[in-house]
């Protein structure tokens, strides 16, 4: 619903505040005091086209801002696939520029406008000589109807849910369909890749971690080689010419020997311990060898890792993924050679299917021609009161493609004059005729979960008395489902307004501007008399316009 309408340089307005309630909210005023400027800026903040005769004469910009409260779902999920968090309270703002540039944002998030005019339709629908009517666009005429269906058999949201499931499983299984058909199209070559590179993964064998357990191997085989070596240096530097180091201690123990000393040789310690120092040099010489694995040697291990590594290179992966792309691969060759098998079995499934479908699609088409009808007999009892009297409309329900939605295309027609052929909603009235055959269709439809606010301008154009009584009437029932603001010349229709507005234009010091208040007792009784009887209030003008006043 519409709380608040702020506006700021905009043609005759230079500063408006307007607060709207729920109902009937009627704007009423002399020719020329400016209520097309309302629209004007109004749709603006809806996300209209800018232009810059919009901005009052002497600015450099001019700025409109439209406060919304109980926001439906629609226009939620539409803020949340922008990104914009919101609860039930949203404001519309516009600027622009007087150098042509426009900037529009949503509760204070810069959006394109673009996105403001999805938001826009989605909470206002203006119905005017040149507004673009949300029911115009065909594309909204199934789902209006299947709006209307719900309202009339609440069974009907079940077949459609019904409907919907069963198209998408269909449409699964035509999918799995399509992927076996063209996997065996491409069996043969498919194959022979798949069955070569199993075969090559399989014999290598790899398991998750090998490729780093054999880094850290080949490394310590290759330092344990690099030890060797050196060991085995020391080993020749302590056999000089032949000789162990060990036998060298002998000899020079024996040579001490012949020392004559009372007692002990007093260098045997000495010699003792050489001797211990010279075997255990040579028996960790000894003990220290090359690692040894269950792999092999280090060539081995190289030609392996060299092995995991290209093939790794080769499909693209780590090493360790190696094992994952077998599987794959396998699982692939596997659906190959049984794709003959499964695409029987698919078919089958398909059938079973489509049958579910037709029998959902063909019960939804059954509900929503009985919906149609209902629709039919609603709209036309509205007509007469309307001075639509010669106007008739149906419901054009034509066999589609199938999808989600069912095997239906619908389509809204109407026709003004008797042996005129039927056509399309957009292409058969205009002005006031469209504005009150549009009333007619939204009074049938409202009791939903429609959140809109309706704007209606020109609804009063070539009718009086007890029409313009019955288009005030049905406003009234629209609007108390949900909201509407309506711009009249007629005393009737403004006779049930639940808030009245008055809009004004004034001159002063060559400054002209237009205002806006909202009139309550003496004053709207006023305003109602003025648009019965002109400039000179009567006093039988006074009394005709408090016995038209509703409310």
């Amino acid at each position: 619903m519409l709380t608040n309408l702020h506006i700021s340089n905009i043609v005759l307005i230079e500063k408006l505040n307007l607060e709207f309630g729920r109902g009937l909210n009627i704007l009423t005023g002399e020719t020329g005091a400016g209520k097309s400027i309302l629209m004007d800026a109004l749709s603006l903040a809806l996300g209209a086209r800018s232009d810059t005769g919009l901005i009052r004469h002497g600015c450099d910009m001019a700025s409109v801002a439209a406060e919304f409260d109980n926001i439906g779902e629609n226009v939620k999920n539409i803020l949340a696939e922008n990104g914009i968090d919101t609860d039930d309270n949203l404001i519309l703002r516009r600027t622009l520029s007087a150098d042509g540039k426009s900037r529009a944002w949503v509760n204070d998030n810069p959006v394109s406008v673009r996105v403001l005019k999805d938001i826009g339709d989605a909470l206002v629908e203006i119905h005017g000589q040149f507004a673009n009517h949300t029911l115009l666009n065909p594309a909204t005429h199934r789902p209006t109807l299947d709006a209307f269906a719900i309202g009339q058999n609440p069974e009907f949201a079940n077949v459609q849910s019904g409907t919907r499931a069963a198209y998408n499983k269909m449409h699964t299984i035509e999918n799995e369909i399509a992927r076996l058909q063209d996997l065996v199209a491409r069996a043969a070559s498919e194959r022979e890749f798949l069955e070569h590179n199993v075969a090559e993964l399989r014999a290598l064998n790899v398991r998750p971690g090998e490729e780093a357990e054999l880094a850290t191997i080949r490394a310590n085989m290759m330092n344990a080689e690099k030890n060797a070596a050196i060991l085995n240096d020391a080993q020749n530097a302590m056999n000089p010419n032949g000789n162990s180091l060990d036998s060298l201690v002998c000899d020079v123990a024996h040579i001490l020997e012949r020392l004559h000393t009372d007692g002990e040789n007093p260098y045997s310690e000495q010699i003792d311990a050489l001797y211990d120092a010279a075997q255990s040099i040579a028996n960790v010489a000894e003990s220290i060898k090359p690692e040894s694995t269950d792999i092999g040697t280090i060539d081995d291990v190289e030609e392996r890792l060299f092995a995991i590594r290209s093939l790794a290179r080769k499909h693209r992966v780590l090493p360790d993924e190696l094992p994952n792309k077998l599987n794959e691969m396998a699982s692939a060759l596997n659906t190959i050679d049984n794709s003959d098998m499964e695409l029987k079995k698919l078919k089958k499934d398909l059938t079973v299917a489509k049958q579910e479908f037709d029998a959902f699609a063909t019960n939804l088409s059954k509900m929503r021609a009985d919906a149609a009808a209902a629709m039919r007999d609603g709209i036309m009892a509205e007509l007469p009161d309307l001075k639509l009297g010669s106007a008739d409309f149906m419901v054009d329900i034509r066999r589609a493609t199938p999808s989600a939605s069912g095997v239906d295309d619908v389509l809204f027609m109407i026709k003004t004059n008797p042996g005129s052929p039927f056509a399309p909603l957009n292409k058969s009235a205009s002005g006031g005729e469209l504005a009150r055959f549009m009333l007619a269709l939204r009074v049938v439809l409202a009791g939903g979960a429609d959140s809109h606010t309706f704007v209606f301008d020109e609804i009063d154009t070539g009718i009086s008395g007890a029409t313009a009584s019955a288009v005030g009437a049905r406003l009234n029932r629209l609007a108390h489902a949900s909201q509407a603001l309506v711009i009249t010349h007629s005393a009737q229709v403004a006779g049930f307004a639940d808030r009245h507005y008055k809009i004004a234009k004034h001159t002063e010091n060559d400054k002209t501007t237009t205002t806006v208040t909202e009139i309550t007792g003496d004053e709207r009784v006023n305003e109602v008399a003025r648009i019965i009887s002109g400039t000179d209030i009567t006093p039988e003008s006074l009394a005709t316009a408090k016995t038209l006043m509703k409310n």
